[in-house]
């Protein structure tokens, strides 16, 4: 690891690990339960327990009646699935969305690591650009830090559901799955291209999205004519801004296919929040486990 990405990975250790210790450890902790219930110990029959707890091997051998207790099974699976797509890279304001994206999931990483869960990662673009099974220990949190800030994808589209069919197939075990893109995967009804894969997985798994957002993609500003670039596609185009018809169209597109999302994240009960690159996400993610 060179000199330059490593003060990187430590300067995001410090701010996230601190913003998840201050913040998030007990929000976290309700937020998200264990996946089972877990063999504690026995003790005595008490009036009005459980007769279907019995322990029926230490009743005959003490010749009274002992129940068998068990406790919520705290340690969970937490999988990153990290959007790689080329619209990662905008940004209008202090930071661009990888930035918001980078920082949302090391405060993640650690929050689930405060927590002794095991977290994973998946990134993804138009296909699955590289996946990293889950582990407990500073050292792999640290590597998956390094390569949000390192990793560079081999595709620039998107495909959310392959994302999603991946997590589906590779962990069998419940997880919890943390997705984090602009969720902008849409066809062109602009109904969500990955609801099949999303209908499955929350079967399987629990989701929540935290979608993230510049503020520049939702409103084309008044600003005369400019050219455009697709960062997936790598098309340009130039556009006339000061029609009044153009910027509808845009904003009238951007404001649908939002809408599009959000009701398919609910018909699936999926917990999400939505972020800008230009405010503070702490009271975005602290919003979505209280909501949970």
């Amino acid at each position: 690891m060179s000199n330059e990405l490593l003060k990187k990975v430590r300067k995001i250790e410090i701010k996230t690990r601190g913003l998840s210790r201050q913040i998030f450890a007990g929000e976290y902790h309700s937020a998200f339960k264990g996946r089972g219930m877990a063999f504690s110990e026995v003790r005595e029959y008490q009036f009005g327990d459980d007769v279907r707890s019995m322990d029926w091997n230490v009743t005959a051998r003490l010749n009274a009646p002992y129940i068998k207790v068990f406790e919520e099974e705290r340690e969970l699976t937490v999988m990153l699935l990290v959007d790689m797509s080329g619209s990662r890279l905008f940004g209008t304001t202090v930071k661009t969305k990888r930035d918001l994206i980078t920082e949302i999931a090391a405060v993640l990483s650690f929050s689930a690591s405060a927590n002794n869960d095991k977290v994973g990662a998946l990134f993804f673009s138009s296909k699955v650009e590289k996946f990293i099974p889950p582990k407990k220990g500073r050292s792999h949190l640290l590597r998956i830090i390094r390569e949000l800030l390192e990793f560079e994808p081999q595709e620039k589209g998107t495909d959310i559901g392959e994302a999603l069919r991946y997590l589906t197939n590779a962990i069998k075990r419940r997880c919890t799955a943390f997705l984090l893109s602009d969720m902008i995967d849409v066809d062109s009804s602009l109904k969500p291209r990955f609801e099949e894969a999303l209908k499955i997985a929350v079967n399987r798994h629990e989701i929540a999205v935290i979608s993230v957002y510049d503020p520049g993609e939702r409103v084309l500003p008044d600003v005369g004519l400019i050219k455009i670039a697709d960062a997936e596609s790598g098309r340009e185009d130039w556009v006339d801004t000061s029609n009044k018809s153009v910027r509808d169209y845009f904003n009238n597109w951007n404001r649908d296919v939002s809408a599009s999302i959000r009701q398919t994240l609910n018909r699936y009960k999926v917990d999400s929040v939505s972020i800008s690159t230009n405010e503070d996400f702490v009271k975005g993610l602290v919003a979505l486990f209280k909501n949970r």
